[in-house]
């Protein structure tokens, strides 16, 4: 038969030619002109996955005898997906307590949050929001992140391996473990927040020269060595272009449980100061409290209640929530 004579690939053709992933994204698949014009449904996919169906549909419609181009159209782009780092120079002032608090407080006023807990060598948001004993599971080579029970959906690499075991990671193979949490299938999340660890190493690096977060918050306990790593992770952000929403002081006073009279172990009014001398803005105060305490180790986090706790956590989740709109006029 002359080359004339070939007869245009029908749709069940074209069909038939792609493997069974990629088939059952088409919505359409005609020939015009010798063009196989595809139309397929990709936006619960990642950048990456949204390119290896356009590749993979390419790659077999183009061996197809009569067919001379492909075009491919994928429908639904991604949600418009804010990202928050939170972050440290030190640890043990608090931060994956924010964070996860953090991320109640905004779901609590109707944001879709996620939260990424990136702390690789110590993770703990599986036991602040309740769900040590469940794993992810994976679809089509991508997460599917944890539903805890307080409306935050959640990846943490303390959920992907066994309680109490020790990671001896280098730090290219952390970064590599960032971008499959980032990248995982977070559906219509609108927000994700990054727990990440303290320092200023490899994980932090990769966050923003590959994922490059819209904002970051520091977290810091009162006492001047705390600032001062404060300081150097707030110029870790400044350095890779990532602007730094405010300042949170952590561990702010502490209320006797019996007389009410308030002390300061670790200093009072150090963290507002420094943001002030800095020109940084101060998101506000967490007091040192037994609650805190209590409530995190048990898995409910103390945003979810009515309380003067809970109201701490609210009016930072504000002011981030009011610059979060204002980021994205």
């Amino acid at each position: 038969m002359s080359e004339g004579n070939i007869s245009a690939p029908s749709e069940e053709h074209l069909r038939a030619a792609l493997p069974p992933e990629a088939s059952a994204r088409v919505k359409s698949a005609k020939m015009v002109a010798g063009r196989a014009v595809v139309v397929a449904e990709a936006g619960d996919l990642s950048s990456k996955r949204r390119q290896e169906l356009e590749s993979a549909i390419r790659a077999a419609l183009v061996a197809i005898e009569g067919v001379d181009d492909v075009r491919v159209a994928l429908m639904g782009e991604r949600v418009r997906r804010q990202m928050i780092a939170i972050g440290s120079g030190k640890g043990g002032v608090g931060k994956s307590t924010l964070t996860a608090n953090l991320a109640v407080a905004l779901a609590k006023m109707g944001r879709k949050v996620g939260l990424i807990d990136a702390d690789i060598y110590g993770p703990s948001q599986p036991r602040l929001l309740g769900n040590e004993s469940d794993r992810p599971v994976a679809e089509s080579e991508q997460l599917i992140p944890i539903d805890s029970p307080h409306g935050i959906k959640f990846l943490s690499m303390g959920s992907l391996v066994n309680p109490g075991k020790a990671l001896a990671w280098r730090g290219p193979m952390a970064g590599s473990a960032l971008g499959q949490l980032v990248d995982a299938a977070w559906g219509e999340t609108d927000l994700l927040l990054i727990d990440l660890p303290p320092g200023t190493g490899d994980v932090q690096l990769s966050m923003m020269q590959k994922h490059k977060p819209d904002g970051a918050v520091l977290v810091s306990t009162p006492q001047d060595i705390a600032l001062l790593d404060a300081a150097r992770a707030g110029q870790l952000f400044e350095q890779g272009d990532i602007p730094i929403v405010g300042l949170v002081e952590n561990m702010s006073g502490y209320a006797c449980p019996h007389c009410g009279e308030v002390s300061d172990p670790f200093g009072q009014g150090g963290v507002e100061k420094f943001a002030a001398a800095l020109e940084i803005p101060f998101l506000g105060r967490i007091p040192l409290s037994l609650d805190i305490r209590m409530k995190s180790d048990a898995g409910d986090p103390p945003a979810l209640a009515d309380d003067g706790d809970a109201a701490a956590f609210a009016a930072i989740a504000q002011q981030l929530a009011g610059w979060l709109r204002a980021k994205a006029v």
